[in-house]
């Protein structure tokens, strides 16, 4: 969808329910992947997701274009929602496979959920390097988590993720490198152990 057919979209959202289902049909997808990436947990994810949308809900009315995708906004929002969620409760992570055998639960979005899964798998090569990288994630700073999980889970462009965050192309590029320089660095002084 392109930026315009998106602004007119979201302006019809404003006054019109059946629009605004549209456009959460077309976000959610994208939100519950990315928050059940960063909070590793399906139920816990689901959870944060729909405060998401309901402050999305709420907020619509007052949004205003400022020249960067709606989608930007949606996901500021879920990651103020995230780091809220850290604040509140540390949750240990699960595994992929975990997720999966206890609930069944596979993403609803063209973002396939195992083939992430494989995709970890092959590129770990074993479990328990997902689960180690996953724990040394979790204990990085937000500010690191935050630009890590959109640019490697959701795939996301340096720009968007600037926009997202609210924070210039080359902080972003810093927090990428030093927190992938951070957790490559823990990562093999854990497996070292």
């Amino acid at each position: 969808m392109g930026l315009e057919e998106e602004q007119k979209l979201v302006e019809r959202a404003k006054t019109d329910p059946q629009a605004f289902g549209t456009v959460f049909d077309l976000y959610y997808p994208r939100i519950v992947s990315y928050v059940v990436h960063r909070v590793g947990d399906v139920a816990a994810g689901q959870d944060i997701t729909s405060i998401v949308f309901f402050k999305v809900w709420c907020g619509l009315p007052k949004f205003e274009w400022r020249g960067t995708p709606f989608s930007s906004w949606v996901y500021r929002i879920a990651s103020n929602e995230v780091n809220t969620h850290f604040r509140q409760k540390k949750y240990q992570p699960a595994s992929l496979d975990a997720l999966f055998e206890e609930t069944g639960f596979e993403l609803p979005s063209e973002h396939d959920v195992a083939s992430d899964r494989l995709a970890f798998e092959d590129t770990l090569a074993r479990h328990e390097d997902y689960v180690l990288v996953q724990t040394l994630l979790l204990e990085l700073p937000s500010k690191y988590q935050e630009v890590l999980a959109l640019r490697f889970f959701e795939k996301m462009p340096i720009k968007s993720i600037a926009e997202i965050t609210g924070k210039k192309v080359n902080t972003v590029k810093s927090l990428l490198a030093r927190g992938t320089a951070r957790l490559q660095r823990n990562f093999l002084k854990r497996r070292a152990l």
